[in-house]
Formats: C-alpha cells, structure tokens, sequence
C-alpha cells in the first residue's frame, strides 16, 4: 500500500489527538468484528455499541489512515450521481429511497458532531458546486431541478454570486447546497473513534487481518498476535482493501478502480487575504472533466485539490499545477508556500454507486463510494449496525455480488497519467 508517509499531510498536524489504542495482543470474543477504522467502520461501531452490542474494531494502521483522513473535508448530500440518474441506474423505489437518505446524511453527520462534542471545525453553511462554462451551468441547473423536486435547500446562483461566495475568478455560476458543510476529516473520524469507545465498543489499531476462517458458526480473525471470535463480520476497509486469505469470498476491494486525489495546503494566510477567499467558509469543488476543489480550514490556509497522484510521476506536475491555478483563482493571493501536500485513494465502482455485499451469512462488506465518503461513510455505518442485529430493512441497498474488475490496474494508470498530462498542459482549470 502506497501513501504510508503521513508527515506532509495537514490534516494529521492540525486534527484534535486520537483517542488512545493499541494492537491486539490477546484472543477475545465480540457479538460483531469490524474490519477498518475509517467512517463507516467507526460509525458502525458507534452504533452497534449504542444498541448493546459488543463491537470490535480491526485497524491495520491507524484511525482514519485512509480515505477517511486524506479526503478535502466535504459533508455533501447524495453521490456523484443526479438523483434522477441514481432512480435510473436501481430503479424508482430503491433510488428513491438512496437518494432521500443520503440527501439527509449531512444533517446527521453534523447531528453526531454535536452530540458527541466532535472536535472537527465543523462549518454546517452550505457547500458551491462550481460551474466551468455553458456546460457547467447546465449541469449545476439540473442538479438543482432534480433536488428541487425533492424538496431540497439547493439553488443554482449567478455567476456574480459565484464571485461573491468564492472570491475566484472565471467561473460561470454556481449550485449552493445548504444541507452540507465541510469539517476537519481526520478530526471526525478521530472523534467517531472516540465516541465508539465511550459507548462501549473496542478499538485496536496498527492490527491487520493475516487470516479468516470460519469455525461453525464462528468467524475467527487472526492477527500477528492474537485472534477475534466474531458471531458476524463487518467489512469496511473500502478502497484501501487488502486480500484477507482463508475466507471462502473475494476480496471487495477487487471491484475497485483506485484513483488518486491530491491536495496542497498553504501557509495561513493574511487576515486581509483569507477574508476575502470564500468569506462564508463554503467548500467548493468545479464541474470539471479533471475535477479541482478548495476550501480553507480554521488557521486561514487555502487548501487546493485534484484529481492524481503524488507520486514519482505527478509530484512536480500537480504542484506546478496547484500554484499557477491558485493564482489564477485568486490574483491578489500574493506571496503563499504550500506547507502540506497529500494523496489518498477513492475507490470507483462501475456505476459509480457503492456496492453492499453479503457472500457468506453473517458477513456484510461495502465499497465504492466514488469520493463522497464522509456523509454516506456515515449513514451506511449504521445501516450496516442495524442489518447485522437483523433489521435488513436499515439497509437502502439491494444485496449484489463481487465482480473482479480485471481492467482495474490500468482504469488506475489512465486516471493518473491523463490528470498529470492535462495539469501539465493546462494554464488555469
């Protein structure tokens, strides 16, 4: 697993601390194990723990090392899918359904923040889906046709309100969501841990999984120095899965096409500066092809993101990249240095939705949600509490099976080497 080095990563510097764990060093018993200490592992804990339950958490690293602490921090409602394309791609009743409780998802993420005195510089104002030309103003119009249906607080705004909002340059118009709301990623995984353990569950981390197997009606998970007898099994390691060998189904995380998204993070910026980049504290991401987001955090640094990967290849291009589309953004920005640089994985599924599995009894996985992690990371923990103490119906998913993407390897490499070639060549956004 690539993108282990944590040290340039802003969030693991600016996040509240973790709440204190350690590996596994024992065997013990648990009504449910849970595989990743991510959101929806977390949340899943949470609330199976609130409900009595005893839960157990396997961590191969540390709490929110993957997607969960790499992320920009984006509370958003529903997928990357239009409602109405969500209702095509799983039919009415279930889209419908989706769409209605990942639309509420953010409310409730920022419920648990309050309940639970989450430390996260939770801002709960609204996020801007920002429009690139004609094409994008037709894009944020449907989107808020769609959710205007529904019933939801989105409107699609002028491109002087753009301005207004972001305080950036060039873009044509704007869809303001209310529901959402961005937060201190790392800082809200950190604070579901800790949540989890004071409502009882049990959390061990630098512990992956080495073995799986079944004993009666037992499911034995072992680690390099101990074991968990589970009466059920939550698999919640998404795009940052590895094959647990000996249990007789596939590892989810095959389904996956990893694509990378980086960030920059500059110094804390002038006051007379940072206030005039997104004065309401909005969090902002483009209807671009090769998608850019930012936003700023609480000690005023402007953080700039994308689509690749920071590695050998990408490093110098997506940093060049970050800084002349900084500038072009925001003209009066002056003299900044990008302090934090960071990638993560997003795992993509082929219709762009996640997948909820079950291939053994007792045994629940789910996977792929396309970059919208933080808010259906949430929800779909506790669905996947209530399913595995036997109420099928806290699940909005159908049941689907594993399907290997063999292609996966190289709809990776195309992702990374198109995002560098066109931040290579292209000037602004």
């Amino acid at each position: 697993m690539r993108n282990d080095d944590t040290n340039k990563n802003l969030w693991n510097h600016s996040a509240a601390p973790a709440p204190e764990t350690t590996a596994l060093s024992t065997d013990i018993t648990c009504d449910t194990a849970i595989i990743g200490g991510g959101y929806t592992g977390l949340s899943a804990a949470l609330h199976l723990a609130e409900a009595g339950m005893d839960a157990v958490v396997l961590e191969a690293k540390s709490i929110g090392f993957g997607g969960s602490g790499r992320n920009v921090g984006l509370v958003n409602a529903g997928m990357w899918m239009r409602p109405d394309d969500i209702l095509a791609a799983v039919g009415d009743t279930v889209g419908e359904r989706l769409v209605r409780d990942l639309g509420d998802g953010p409310a409730y993420v920022f419920e648990l923040i309050e309940k639970h005195a989450i430390d996260c510089e939770a801002v709960h104002n609204g996020t801007l889906h920002l429009a690139i030309g004609q094409d994008g103003i037709k894009e944020i119009e449907t989107r808020a046709a769609q959710w205007q249906r529904r019933g939801a607080p989105v409107e699609a705004l002028s491109a002087d309100m753009a301005v207004t909002l972001t305080g950036a340059q060039g873009f044509a118009g704007a869809l303001l969501d209310r529901r959402a709301g961005t937060v201190q990623p790392l800082g809200y995984a950190r604070g579901l841990a800790r949540a989890a353990l004071g409502a009882g569950a049990r959390l061990f981390t630098d512990t992956p999984v080495v073995s799986a197997a079944r004993d009666g009606e037992t499911i034995v998970l072992r680690t390099a120095h101990g074991q968990v007898r589970a009466r059920k099994l939550i698999v919640a390691s998404n795009a940052y899965s590895g094959v647990v060998p000996s249990m007789n189904w596939s590892d989810h995380g095959q389904e996956l096409v990893p694509m990378y998204y980086f960030q920059f993070a500059t110094n804390p910026l002038p006051a007379e500066i940072i206030s005039r980049i997104l004065p309401q504290g909005h969090g902002c991401w483009d209807t671009g092809l090769v998608m850019t987001s930012f936003r700023t955090d609480k000690a005023g640094r402007l953080i700039f993101g994308s689509i690749g990967s920071l590695d050998a290849l990408g490093k110098t291009t997506h940093r060049s990249f970050a800084r002349r589309a900084v500038n072009a953004l925001f003209p009066f920005i002056g003299d900044f240095q990008f302090e934090y640089w960071w990638d993560g994985q997003i795992g993509m599924t082929r219709n762009n939705l996640p997948s909820f599995h079950q291939p053994e009894k007792n045994v629940w996985s789910i996977a792929g949600y396309n970059g919208r992690g933080i808010s259906p990371g949430t929800v779909f923990g506790r669905a996947l509490a209530g399913v595995s103490t036997g109420d099928e119906s806290a699940m909005m998913l159908p049941v689907s099976t594993v399907v290997s993407d063999a292609l996966r390897g190289a709809k990776s490499a195309f992702y990374n080497i198109g995002s560098a070639v066109k931040h290579l060549i292209d000037h602004r956004l």
